[in-house]
């Protein structure tokens, strides 16, 4: 069996392989996810308050937004700390940015406590405890990626696929028990679970790395240099936290409370044409940062992910089209959802082209190219302001699936030409990296 695993090892390459390693495992808590999703969600919440889920959880994610960017700027740093083993600088670099992401996540809570209230009673929700449990949410989520990008730079796979797979029953188990007091609360009861079980295993797997004696790492040259790269990729991410906010808002707002309903259930289907995006995106960042430091060309490689991409999703969308409608009405209050069976695939398409973007994004970020910056922060911005402005007229799903269409693929558009005038890259060095 060992020796099988080795030649297909051999055959795939490090990088599909690892990918292959992580769609595996993920797959496996992915089956408890689409139950939380597709069951325990809809029993629990009525259809009333169902829309409001994604505005939440959003909202959760903007909160985080600054903590979460501050740790990902390390994340070069550390793939770089871990391949020449300093393992003492990599603990002193982990250090720094749990205490960074602390003050980042504690000033972030602070200020948008203010503006909670607001913001909730636009999407037609009653706070409660739920404004605690949103920040909770936000405070784990931003600190996990801390120990995770860790555990990425040194490449255990192996750890972070038994993570996932443990953490989906963990979440399981928290709406299971929480849910029925209140739903919305439980429900953020749930998402607030998993980061904080993957908190605790990732220094469990990092024990090796982290019982080593601190060397110092953080001296005013590495301060500033980090300071710079963290304007740039903060503007980025929050052009991005902005965008997905307002579509949501919009969603929730907009729409008749059963048809931003009749949107998550259908999201809950094109999710699935993430999972393969998800492994590639985790698995891409090492390998990505090796190539640019021996002057080897992405290229290839992200046209091979991307027709992977296509080749996964487009039988997806075709099931749907042609099931969906009959899925949809075995799920709980399925006879309010199955009118929107046609928005399954649709969303499909959106999310495909969206993760062809995130994997152009997530290989220029690892090879600290950010020139794209340049034309994808203004197209970012240019979304969220053109949904507010046409506001008052967008009033049905197919309007704004419309809307998300267009901004998808004037993304993708831009990535194409970018690559297509990227100059070449250097001849690669003697001594490559293994192949991806």
């Amino acid at each position: 069996m060992k020796t099988a695993a080795l030649k297909v090892r051999g055959r795939l390459g490090d990088f599909w392989w690892y990918t292959l390693m992580l769609f595996i495992a993920s797959r496996a808590a992915d089956l408890l996810n689409a139950f939380v999703g597709l069951w325990i969600v809809p029993k629990f919440i009525a259809p009333e308050e169902l829309g409001a889920v994604m505005p939440l959880a959003q909202f959760a994610g903007l909160v985080a937004t600054p903590a979460a960017i501050f740790a990902s700027t390390f994340r070069n740093e550390l793939s770089s700390l871990a391949v020449a083993r300093k393992y003492g600088e990599m603990k002193s670099l982990m250090r720094g940015v749990f205490i960074g992401s602390a003050v980042f996540l504690v000033v972030s809570i602070a200020l948008c406590r203010l503006v909670l209230p607001a913001f909730l009673q636009r999407i037609r929700i009653v706070e409660g405890s739920l404004g605690m449990l949103v920040f909770a949410t936000a405070i784990v989520g931003a600190v996990s990626p801390v120990y995770q990008n860790a555990l990425q730079a040194l490449k255990k796979f192996k750890a972070v696929s038994a993570i996932n797979i443990v953490g989906a029953p963990v979440r399981l188990i928290a709406m299971v028990v929480a849910m029925p007091f209140r739903p919305l609360s439980g429900y953020f009861v749930g998402q607030a679970a998993t980061p904080a079980f993957n908190i605790i295993a990732s220094v469990f797997f990092l024990r090796k790395e982290l019982a080593v004696k601190a060397v110092p790492y953080w001296k005013s040259t590495a301060v500033r240099r980090f300071a710079k790269l963290f304007a740039l990729m903060s503007t980025s991410a929050l052009a991005g936290a902005v965008a997905t906010l307002v579509e949501n808002m919009v969603l929730r707002q907009r729409l008749p409370a059963i048809e931003s309903a009749g949107y998550y259930m259908a999201t809950r289907f094109s999710d699935i044409s993430g999972y393969l995006a998800a492994a590639v995106v985790f698995a891409i960042f090492p390998f990505a940062a090796e190539m640019n430091a021996t002057g080897r060309d992405y290229r290839p490689l992200m046209k091979k992910i991307c027709l992977a991409l296509l080749a996964f999703s487009a039988p997806l969308a075709l099931l749907f089209a042609l099931l969906g409608e009959t899925v949809l009405s075995v799920l709980p209050h399925g006879d309010e959802y199955k009118a929107f069976w046609w928005a399954i695939p649709w969303a499909i398409g959106v999310a495909t082209l969206t993760h062809m973007v995130s994997v152009f994004t997530t290989i220029k970020v690892a090879a600290y190219k950010f020139g794209y910056y340049v034309w994808m922060i203004p197209l970012t911005l240019a979304y969220p302001a053109a949904l507010l402005l046409a506001a008052e007229r967008i009033n049905t799903l197919s309007g704004i699936l419309i809307c998300m269409t267009s901004f998808a693929a004037a993304k993708m558009l831009c990535c194409i030409v970018a690559m297509t005038l990227e100059k070449p890259v250097s001849p690669p060095s003697k001594e490559s990296p293994p192949r991806a």
